[in-house]
């Protein structure tokens, strides 16, 4: 009888090879056309150019993507201090603000994936807190996406798939042979936990402020919380994966990722 674990390793095997050979001729598109736009030879598909840290901090979106998600929050506080406290005035002006970057971004021919994601939850938002008639409750979907998320994030750690190593299978089309490289799995493994403090500490510090009703505390908690802590939550997520690589590791995880994700621009 054939042994379980050899067959699962097997299918795995089998379906990254099938993954692989079905985006290979998007990946090596992608590799042309950035040499092609830098001025040099294409290379081989599979061996991206050296890349640097701020590249790979720019491929995820850089500071550009953190103001993407909370200028329209920031439009909210200010806006309902400025209108002594109009809500429906002050909430049309965040999902106006919202708007008016995904407009921007259209022209520009820039991503939308975090504009997308900062104006559908602005817009949930809104709709909650013109359901309840209640300022405060413009935070109430905010508080819920945190605590869904942290607990996605660490069940994903506890059963040592953490989030991040199965988002560079993906994008890197290796699937789950990260789990089988310690030095990946352990860097993965911590680089989540991290955005599961991040979670943790904006629920510990909004959740009593909400049910207290200080309106302007958890708007300046939410901001303080959002675009500040987001950024060092990248910082310390980057360092603590970078650590726990040895340098050659690091180098071709780094290349690899911000190669594909520059791509797919």
């Amino acid at each position: 009888m054939a042994d379980p674990t050899s067959r699962r390793d097997q299918v795995e095997d089998d379906l990254q090879e099938k993954l692989v050979e079905i985006l290979k001729p998007e990946v090596e598109a992608a590799a042309t056309q950035e040499a092609s736009a830098a001025g040099e030879p294409a290379g081989e598909p599979g061996k991206p150019a050296q890349s640097s840290d701020k590249d790979f901090f720019q491929a995820l979106g850089g500071w550009g993507a953190l103001l993407d998600i909370g200028l329209p929050w920031i439009a909210f506080l200010v806006a309902y201090a400025a209108t002594d406290h109009k809500l429906q005035q002050s909430l049309i002006i965040a999902v106006g603000i919202a708007g008016l970057i995904a407009v921007i971004r259209l022209i520009r021919k820039q991503p939308l994936r975090n504009v997308f994601g900062g104006f559908v939850g602005v817009l949930i938002s809104a709709f909650v807190a013109n359901r309840t008639g209640n300022a405060k409750d413009f935070y109430v979907p905010g508080l819920l996406t945190n605590l869904g998320y942290g607990a996605l994030y660490l069940l994903t750690v506890l059963f040592r798939w953490p989030l991040f190593g199965v988002l560079y299978g993906v994008i890197t089309q290796t699937g789950t042979a990260w789990r089988r490289d310690p030095a990946l799995l352990k860097g993965f493994s911590r680089a989540t936990m991290v955005f599961v403090g991040l979670f943790a500490i904006r629920l510990i510090v909004q959740v009593p402020l909400y049910f207290t009703g200080s309106l302007n505390a958890l708007g300046i908690a939410k901001i303080g919380l959002g675009l500040p802590f987001y950024a060092l939550a990248i910082w310390c997520a980057y360092t603590v994966l970078r650590g726990s690589m040895p340098p050659e590791k690091w180098t071709e995880t780094r290349d690899t990722i911000t190669h594909l994700l520059r791509g797919k621009k």
